[in-house]
Formats: C-alpha cells, structure tokens, sequence
C-alpha cells in the first residue's frame, strides 16, 4: 500500500498546481472582466486561448493518462463515477466551445457582452474545479480500494518516467533559451506532459494517427449527455501525442 499512497500524493500534487491555475483565471475575470461595461475582442480571444489552455493542462493530466485507465480496466464499479467525471470535462469543453463561436461570430463587433463571455468562463473553470474534487474525494478512495499492488507499481513506474522524460524536456528548453512568460505557462506545461506521455506510449496504429486533442480554433463536437470514453481512447489518447508537441 505504500507504492499507492505514492501514487497519489503525486496525483495530489498535480491535482493542486492545476486547481490554482484555474483559480487564478477565476481571479483575474472576476477582477477586471467583470468591472468592466464590455470587452474587447483583444480581451475575448485572451479568454479563450487561457481557457483552452487550462482544459488542455486538465486534459494531460497523470491521473486522466494513467490512473483512470487502471481503474476503469480493473473493474466496472467505477463506471457511474468515470461517467460524472466525464459529463463535468464535456460540460467544460461546451463551455468553450460557446466562447469561441461567439469570438468567431462577433469578430467583426466593436465590444461584446460581459455577462455572457464571463458565464461562459464561469461555467468552464467550475466544471474542470468539481473534477478535480470529485477525483479526489471520490476516485482516489474508490481506486486504493478497487487496485490490486501490481497496477500500482506499473503506475508509479508511468508516473516516474513521465517525470523524467519531462524533466529532459524542461532542461532542453533552457538550453536553447525557449523561455515562456507566465500567461501561457498553463499551455506549456500541457504541451511537456503530452510529450513526456508521447514518449511512454506505444507505436500509433493508423487510425489512431488522426485522432487529435482539441486545439483553441477547432474543438470536437461533443454531447454534454454523451457515455464516458472507452478504454481504449485512452490508448488512442496516448498515440495522438505527434501533432500536440510539434505545435
């Protein structure tokens, strides 16, 4: 039980660092979007590259890439949970969604109304932020009880070198002076976690080469009542990883 305990204070500590960079944005629209009349477009197009890259971070997580797969091919007991978990990310990905069209609608408009463009905003980072509860307060407790000590080592071992591969990544970056300012920290670290799973994942097959993850002009048209993914778009997941680090 001790590789699992690991295990998930690891988890843990992902989980926090993605929580506070969803509070921040939270911070920053409540603070100066909301004070406002209207919005710019400058403004709305801030908005959705911010909050497409916090979905992203949310997206490439090691509890998503790694954790949830385990579980859901361990038993089927988790289902009803793997199923609310997915209704609150395609909750936050509509969210979006609404923002980009109105962005592409209004392109031509001077200013834009607050009130919409903050819901939507709201809408997103509260629905990525009950994940991330719900994920802690109820699959973690349901995992440590429900995974047998083989899967937690092979866990703990894809959490390792998912660590190192992105640590290689990092140091590569300050050698050749690739330095990000903050404001699109949250989608560099998506891009490294994607190419450190890139790394650990097994050759693409053909059809899985063009499955791609949701980029801030073109988002998947997903139902908000639609089933959780099978286990093997997490497979598919994995190998799709190309197209996100050379971006």
């Amino acid at each position: 039980m001790l590789t699992a305990t690991y295990t998930l204070v690891a988890l843990s500590v992902e989980q926090s660092s993605v929580r506070l960079s969803l509070l921040s944005f939270q911070k920053y629209v409540r603070s100066t979007l909301m004070q406002q009349n209207s919005i710019t477009l400058s403004q709305l197009e801030y908005a959705c590259e911010n909050l497409n890259s916090l979905y992203q971070a949310c997206y490439w997580r090691k509890t998503e890439m790694y954790l949830i797969p385990a579980l859901r091919e361990t038993t089927e007991r988790a289902d009803q949970l793997l199923d609310e978990l997915n209704h609150l990310n395609q909750a936050a990905l509509a969210a979006i969604r609404s923002l980009q069209e109105r962005a592409g609608i209004l392109a031509d408009a001077r200013d834009f109304q607050v009130e919409q463009v903050c819901d939507s905003i709201e809408t997103c980072c509260a629905s990525l932020l009950k994940r991330l509860e719900k994920e802690e307060q109820e699959l973690f407790a349901m995992a440590r009880g429900l995974i047998g000590g083989e899967t937690w080592f092979s866990i703990a071992n894809q959490l390792m070198m998912h660590d190192k591969h992105l640590e290689e990544m990092k140091r590569s970056r300050v050698v050749l002076g690739d330095q990000a300012p903050p404001a699109v920290a949250a989608k560099a670290q998506a891009r490294a976690q994607a190419g450190a799973a890139r790394r650990l994942a097994a050759p693409a097959a053909a059809d899985d080469a063009r499955i791609a993850i949701p980029g801030l002009q073109v988002l998947p048209a997903l139902a908000l009542d639609a089933a959780a993914p099978a286990a093997p778009l997490y497979n598919a997941r994995q190998r799709s990883l190309d197209d996100v680090i050379t971006k």
